[in-house]
């Protein structure tokens, strides 16, 4: 009878436990979102719609240098082994901006580093604010000797 006794004690003693440590993680998760909704974390989707909707306000000027990034590029020579072929992967990383018309120069350079032969052209390719694509272009004629090569992003036409 007496074992008995402190067999129950110890399992009510465990039960308080329990409930003590399930009250303390609810006000935990309470607490959490109380100081989340108070920082402005927390917004129901419908009012960050309403905000992601509205036209975004530029920054500042347009600068298709800073804002078109150059995340890859391949360079290969076409069928008949004589013009560069470009396949450029862009993103547009200004949040307002989307640009067209984007200007490019290439450079060809040989083994002791001189330059070979350079171009500029436009990729006819429009591009929104935070998007990224693909394009693929036909460039001058590859210089013979050619141990390196790149392009860069020179300009673009901007609008909102």
């Amino acid at each position: 009878m007496f074992e008995e006794t402190q067999e129950e004690d110890k399992q009510s003693s465990r039960r308080g436990v329990i409930i003590v440590i399930t009250v303390v993680v609810v006000l935990a998760i309470v607490g959490t979102l109380i100081y989340l909704d108070s920082k402005g974390a927390l917004k129901s989707s419908s009012s960050t719609a309403a905000t992601t909707t509205g036209t975004p306000v530029p920054a500042g000027k347009a600068d298709p240098v800073a804002d078109l990034r150059i995340l890859s590029t391949k360079m290969d020579k076409d069928y008949t082994g004589t013009t560069a072929v470009w396949l450029v992967d862009l993103k547009n990383a200004s949040p307002a901006y989307t640009y067209s018309h984007v200007k490019y120069e290439t450079t060809y350079g040989g083994a002791d580093n001189s330059v070979l032969g350079q171009n500029q052209g436009e990729i006819q390719i429009t591009i929104g604010p935070g998007e990224e694509q693909s394009a693929q272009f036909r460039d001058a004629l590859y210089p013979t000797g050619t141990a390196w090569f790149k392009v860069k992003i020179t300009g673009a036409t901007a609008t909102q």
